[in-house]
């Protein structure tokens, strides 16, 4: 079975703390302190609510939601956690992603949710109706993020945080 990434994104102390506990799965953020907490867990004493950031945890399926849908930009801070729980990616507001959508006869994924993949490297391969194959590269380096995938055919979109240079 396929584990899915953790999606935590930027939040406010009224969604994620009541009376001292939580009120949803969150990371707090204050400094160079970071406190993952569950459900109904008490808000360590050393954390300052005044001062601390708020990350909430959210239906990782929903993460297009926080992609602006016409420059491509983070809309918000987000944290992802991949499957593995020990290798997460941050992205911060204003990070702008690469969108490549994947469209033909039969679409086949080939790069996954955290993997690199460079330039010279196939992210996705799309089978025309004549049966020829065309492999998709990415035009920058980049990590994929997350793969958008629409229900009612076989496209994709791939979200790409771009390396720099």
């Amino acid at each position: 079975m396929e584990k899915i990434p953790q999606l935590f994104v930027e939040s406010n102390i009224e969604e994620c703390v009541y009376e001292g506990k939580t009120k949803v799965d969150c990371i707090i953020i204050q400094d160079n302190i970071e406190v993952r907490l569950k459900k109904g867990e008490s808000i360590p004493e050393f954390i300052d609510l005044e001062k601390a950031k708020f990350m909430k945890k959210e239906v990782y399926d929903r993460f297009h939601f926080y992609v602006d849908k016409y420059e491509h930009k983070m809309i918000c801070d987000a944290i992802i956690v991949f499957p593995d729980r020990r290798t997460e990616l941050r992205l911060y507001k204003e990070d702008e992603l690469m969108l490549l959508p994947v469209e033909g006869y039969v679409s086949s994924i080939i790069a996954g949710i955290g993997n690199r993949v460079r330039k010279s490297d196939a992210f996705a391969a799309i089978t025309s109706k004549k049966g020829e194959v065309h492999y998709l590269k990415p035009p920058k380096n980049g990590v994929v993020v997350y793969i958008d995938e629409f229900t009612n055919r076989p496209h994709y979109i791939y979200y790409l945080l771009p390396e720099e240079g």
